[in-house]
C-alpha cells in the first residue's frame, strides 16, 4: 500500500509515525502501513455468499454461503485472539460482508476489543438501516468497490444497476457519518475511467481511493492478459499521481494510495528526484518504513471456512486453520517453512529481484502475482515495470 497523497503530496512527514512510536496498536490508521512491529491487520472473508458476480473477484464468490463458514462463536474467539495478538485491524470481506446476518456483532465485538473494524463491500446492500446499524456499532470505515461509472462498473460486476444500489450505499453510509472510500482495480478495460471516477470524488465528497493493481488470483486469473503493460503503468501512476497534486493544492482533503504493486515506491520517490524536490529523501525514509510487500508478515487471511492464507489473494498457500489452532499460533509457527521464509522474503526472492537496489523498499513485491504467472513463488512479480537502470 502506497500512500500517494501521503509521500507525493507530502501530507504525511517522516516524524509523524516516528511520534507515536511506530507501534501498531498506537499508531493512528493513516499511519498504520509504517509501523515497525508489522503486527497483521486481518482480512477475514467472513462469508462466500455475494450478490454481484465480479469478473476478478479473488475469492470467487458465489450466491450461496458456504456450508462450512465460521459460525458466530467461532468469529468471536477468532476476534478476541486477533485482539490479545495485538492486530490492529479487522478487514471484514467476502464474498459480500453485508450477506452475514452477524456482521454487526461480528464488528460490536471487534470494536469492544479496542480493535478498528471495517468492512469491504460492494456498497450495494447499504441501506440507511443497515448504515444506521453499522455506524451504531463502531464501524471505522467502508470501501466500497467501483471499478468505473454505470456502464464500465455494471459489466464488472455482472448486475444491472450495481452502481445506481452502490452509491446509493455511499450516501446512506455517509449519511450517518462513516467514513468512505473507493475501491478500484485498475485494467485495460477500465483505465479510461480513472478520470471520471477521481471527479465523482470530488462530487460527491468521497475523502480516500484505493487504486488496486490486478492480482491474478480466482477469477482474476481470466483477465491476465487485460493487465496494464509496464509503459501503461507508468501513465497511469503518472496520471494519478498528477491528478492527486491538483486536489491536494485545490484545497481537497483526500487520501490516495496504489495497491498490490511495491514498485510504485520506488517509482515515486525516483519521480521526486527527478524533479529536485527536496523532500525525496524524507519519502525514502519512510518507504523504508513502509518496508514493501507484508504477506505473511503484516497482512494475513482468514478464510470463511477458517483456513489461514497469507494475504486475502494467496488462497492456494494453507497457513493452518483457525478450527484447530488460534491464529496467533498459526501466525508464529517456526516450523512452517513457507510461513517463516515470507517474514524474510527478502532472503529468499530471484532473478532481478535479489539484485535491485529497492529490495528494502518493495519487499520483492507480490509473490502471489509472482507465482500465478512464473509457478515460482520467490521468481519476479511480473507486474514490476521499474526498468533495468532504475534497479541497478
Amino acid at each position: 500500500m502506497i500512500g500517494i497523497s501521503k509521500l507525493y503530496c507530502g501530507t504525511v512527514e517522516a516524524s509523524d509515525p516516528l511520534r507515536y512510536g511506530r507501534h501498531s496498536k498506537e499508531l493512528p490508521s493513516h499511519l498504520l502501513q509504517f509501523s515497525s512491529d508489522k503486527k497483521p491487520v486481518v482480512v477475514w472473508n467472513c462469508t462466500a455468499a455475494c450478490n454481484l458476480r465480479c469478473v476478478h473477484c479473488y475469492a470467487s464468490a458465489g450466491r450461496l454461503h458456504a456450508k462450512n463458514e465460521l459460525t458466530k462463536s467461532q468469529g468471536f474467539s477468532l476476534i478476541d485472539d486477533l485482539k490479545d495478538y495485538g492486530s490492529p485491524v479487522i478487514l471484514f470481506s467476502g464474498g459480500e460482508p453485508l450477506m452475514r446476518e452477524d456482521l454487526h456483532e461480528l464488528i460490536d465485538r471487534a470494536v469492544k476489543s479496542k480493535m478498528r473494524a471495517v468492512i469491504s463491500t460492494n456498497g450495494t446492500l447499504i441501506t440507511p438501516d443497515t448504515a444506521m446499524r453499522l455506524s451504531d456499532y463502531g464501524l471505522s470505515y467502508v470501501g466500497v468497490s467501483l471499478d468505473g461509472l454505470q456502464e464500465v462498473n455494471d459489466t464488472f460486476r455482472g448486475v444491472q444497476g450495481a452502481f445506481s444500489d452502490a452509491m446509493k450505499g455511499i450516501y446512506n453510509a455517509m449519511h450517518e457519518n462513516i467514513k468512505v472510500g473507493l475501491r478500484f482495480t485498475m485494467n485495460r478495460r477500465n483505465v479510461s475511467e480513472i478520470p471520471k471516477i477521481l471527479d465523482l470524488m470530488h462530487r460527491e465528497g468521497i475523502p480516500r481511493i484505493c487504486f488496486y493493481h490486478l492480482v491474478y488470483t480466482g477469477r482474476a486469473r481470466e483477465l491476465m492478459e487485460e493487465d496494464l503493460s509496464h509503459e501503461e503503468t507508468r501513465q497511469t501512476l503518472d496520471l494519478i499521481m498528477d491528478k492527486t497534486e491538483e486536489m491536494i493544492a485545490a484545497g481537497r482533503n483526500v487520501e490516495v494510495l496504489t495497491v498490490d504493486n511495491h514498485a510504485d515506491g520506488p517509482y515515486v520517490y525516483l519521480r521526486l528526484k527527478a524533479r529536485r524536490d527536496p523532500r525525496a529523501d524524507e519519502v525514502l525514509e519512510l518507504l523504508k518504513m513502509n518496508g514493501g510487500n507484508s504477506s505473511g508478515l503484516g497482512i494475513g487471511c482468514v478464510n470463511w471456512d477458517g483456513e489461514v492464507y497469507p494475504d486475502q489473494f494467496w488462497r492456494t498457500k494453507v497457513m493452518g486453520t483457525v478450527r484447530e489452532r488460534p491464529f496467533s499460533e498459526i501466525w508464529e509457527d517456526r516450523d512452517n517453512e513457507l510461513l517463516m521464509q515470507l517474514k524474510r522474503k527478502k532472503e529468499h526472492v530471484t532473478g532481478r529481484c535479489r539484485t535491485c537496489r529497492w529490495l528494502d523498499v518493495c519487499g520483492g513485491n507480490f509473490r502471489a502475482r509472482a507465482e500465478a504467472a512464473t509457478g515460482d513463488v520467490w521468481g519476479v512479480d511480473p507486474a514490476c515495470y521499474l526498468t533495468d537502470e532504475e534497479i541497478s
